[in-house]
């Protein structure tokens, strides 16, 4: 059934669903992308001059002038001073930026995929299915090899509960409505739960690495920056490159072929983009939820719905909340640590409920 942009289509009970208008023009207010930006480098500067070793302020800052190209300056650090900064603090600041912004993109593109403004790689079973494979690499393999099988299986399983849960939606419930494909989703993970928790018992030795791996943390250092940096890279740019097709799509498929757009192979490419942006941060984080949900709705009210700015306001803005959750989780009960999944669904599971009243609202 062809819906024009603005106008109402029937439900199958007879009522009439709200119009679908096609998204606003994509105008970014320079203040916004600023405001964006700034957010992002004051969460990762305060991430390096807080901590629980204690670093004079001044001195982080004139070394990190240092570290500048062509830059001379004597910070005064000593050798234990500079190793914590330079092997600890940075790389874990630069890292939740990493993961923070590869799951906000990840989230605004399933949303553009399915129309589905709950759609998270947490909610569709993206992120069950990463860990359960990643898990059974953990089971399974020692040494050297693991570098390579973790991001590879996160990959695999990411793409498969994805799949899994859209098939499950659509077969379920006709057209898959925000509803059907929660539901799906939920199924699957639990279902995939379940598979991951049997794995786990078989190597009860491993089940310290394992859940400190579920709980989710961005301390990995530079190798874990390193070993996910290629496909954040390639997800990332993918990503960025259709926002404006995803713009076309949100108006429906038939209009979108009007104007020769391929919907279902935009789809797949996105669908593998972001899934490929989930099993990356999974891979090195855990199972760190919500921030594919709070991140694209926070930009939306923001810079509006066109994706051709979600996404790289996404980017940007999943890093800087990342980072300030990290920033909590560990200063919050210094000097133990929360895991940074316990921060996230803090802030998560309130907003996720607002949306889901404002979403059901906009379908009566």
């Amino acid at each position: 059934m062809t819906v024009r942009p603005g106008t109402a289509e029937r439900r199958p009970d007879g009522r009439r669903a709200a119009p679908r208008a096609a998204p606003r023009a994509a105008r970014l207010s320079p203040w916004v992308a600023l405001g964006t930006a700034g957010a992002l480098l004051a969460s990762m500067l305060t991430g390096l001059l807080v901590g629980a070793a204690e670093i004079p302020p001044g001195s982080v800052l004139l070394q990190l002038l240092d570290w500048l190209p062509r830059v001379e300056v004597d910070s005064g650090l000593d050798q234990g001073e500079l190793g914590v900064l330079a092997e600890l603090r940075l790389p874990r600041v630069l890292l939740a930026a990493t993961v923070g912004g590869l799951l906000a993109i990840a989230g605004a593109g399933y949303q553009g995929v399915f129309r589905n403004p709950l759609a998270d790689p947490y909610l569709l079973g993206a992120a069950a299915g990463a860990g359960l494979t990643t898990t059974a690499a953990i089971v399974f393999t020692r040494g050297d090899g693991e570098a390579f099988l973790i991001p590879a299986s996160a990959f695999a399983g990411a793409v498969g509960g994805v799949m899994l849960a859209y098939t499950l939606g659509n077969t379920a419930g006709r057209g898959g409505g925000v509803a059907t494909l929660v539901l799906a989703g939920v199924a699957v993970s639990s279902f995939l739960a379940a598979v991951q928790t049997f794995l786990q018992q078989l190597r009860v030795e491993e089940l310290q690495r394992i859940y400190a791996w579920i709980l989710g943390d961005v301390g990995g250092g530079w190798e874990q920056l390193a070993l996910i940096a290629p496909y954040a890279a390639v997800s990332t740019v993918i990503l960025l490159l259709h926002g404006r097709l995803l713009d076309v799509l949100s108006v429906g498929d038939d209009e979108a072929a009007t104007l020769g757009l391929n919907a279902a192979r935009v789809r797949l490419v996105v669908l593998f983009a972001a899934s490929l942006a989930t099993a990356s941060a999974v891979a090195v984080s855990g199972l760190i939820g919500f921030v594919g949900i709070v991140v694209p709705h926070a930009v939306r009210r923001l810079a509006g719905g066109s994706y051709r700015v979600v996404l790289p306001l996404s980017l940007i803005g999943g890093g800087a909340f990342l980072v300030l959750a990290d920033l909590i989780a560990r200063t919050a009960l210094a000097p133990a640590e929360l895991p940074i999944g316990v921060v996230t669904a803090f802030v998560g599971a309130p907003f996720f409920v607002v949306v889901l009243r404002m979403t059901r609202r906009a379908e009566m």
